[in-house]
């Protein structure tokens, strides 16, 4: 039972990675740095009230499912999607669509799927895999961070699709339904993109956007008085940078994928602007990383300060600011701000 047609693609991301994946087998190619752009999904949130694992939750993009939902406007994209009580339910729908030739998108838990490395295997329930044939006991596997299609046994996954906690998959499954395959490409990104800037620069709540950067900052260089045991700051700080490094392709690699969308947007639709974005992107990326390093360096007990990560963190929400700003201008027909031009 094996849907001869799918062609498994590697992918940065998982969720993103499945969607373009799912849309390029049922008709539309759309690549997995556009699918990220026009979703709006790319952000910067840090949530101390929501724990995972003990710890505040960092995150670089917008929720579980954000990015084939986002894609319902600008696509018209309906995705079928069921939820189950039932585990043995769930496996008897997977069953049925796998035998009727259609793949799935599945959200599962990353700790109970036995084909990663078991240092890469923790309780996270948001990863994202298409399924795409059943052989014997085992489910052939589209996962977008292996280059190859993989085999999970029926028991592990039926684990991976009911483990409980922050984000329960509760047996999610998923398939495009319809889309339009000759949508406004300019229309779709021009309003993509307006609502990434407005979330980044006026989101409502502080702990969004680049404020939140630098927030986070301001959280960090506070430590000594505030969280003064040593420990919990390298707990807290190496927590960060796995959010970032090791759960999807985080900060840096979402900044570099956005660049990527902003360089195919700024080629298609001939706008200049958007090449010179994504250039701007690219260094947000790379500042991420710099940060990431700073923060291993300090949970591993290297010579790193407080005060280092801290100015870390204000370099990127400069460099970040200064992109939105500019993608503000350009969606309103300006010239760039002065923001921009400084940066």
């Amino acid at each position: 039972m094996i849907v001869e047609n799918f062609r498994h693609r590697h992918a940065g991301h998982c969720e993103s990675g499945v969607t373009s994946s799912l849309l390029g087998h049922y008709g539309l190619e759309l690549s997995e740095p556009m699918a990220l752009g026009l979703s709006a999904s790319l952000t910067f949130a840090h949530i101390p009230f929501v724990k995972v694992g003990g710890l505040p939750l960092t995150a670089y993009r917008m929720p579980p499912g954000s990015i084939y939902k986002g894609l319902r406007k600008p696509l018209g994209l309906r995705m079928a999607q069921q939820r189950f009580r039932d585990p043995d339910e769930a496996m008897r729908a997977l069953d049925a669509e796998l035998a009727a030739g259609r793949p799935l998108g599945l959200q599962t838990s990353v700790y109970w799927l036995p084909y990663l490395p078991a240092e890469m295997r923790f309780h996270f329930n948001a990863h994202n895999i298409i399924v795409f044939g059943k052989d014997g006991d085992d489910y052939l596997v589209s996962d977008p961070v292996f280059d190859q299609p993989q085999r999970c046994p029926a028991a592990d996954l039926r684990k991976a699709r009911f483990a409980r906690g922050v984000f329960a998959p509760r047996g999610l499954q998923y398939q495009p339904q319809h889309f339009e395959r000759d949508f406004d490409l300019d229309a779709a990104v021009r309003r993509a993109i307006a609502k990434t800037w407005k979330m980044m620069l006026y989101a409502p709540v502080p702990m969004v956007g680049v404020g939140a950067i630098r927030r986070l900052a301001q959280r960090i260089e506070a430590f000594d008085r505030k969280l003064p045991d040593v420990r919990l700051q390298r707990l807290f700080i190496g927590n960060i940078v796995r959010m970032q490094e090791e759960i999807g392709t985080g900060g840096g690699g979402f900044r570099f994928m956005y660049s990527a969308f902003l360089q195919e947007a700024g080629e298609k639709l001939s706008q200049p602007a958007l090449l010179d974005a994504s250039t701007r992107m690219t260094a947000a990326g790379d500042q991420w990383r710099q940060f990431a390093l700073l923060g291993a360096q300090f949970s591993r007990k290297k010579d790193i300060t407080l005060q280092q990560i801290a100015e870390a963190l204000r370099t990127v929400a400069q460099t970040e600011r200064a992109v939105y700003l500019q993608l503000k201008d350009w969606s309103k027909g300006r010239a760039p701000a002065d923001g921009a031009q400084a940066a």
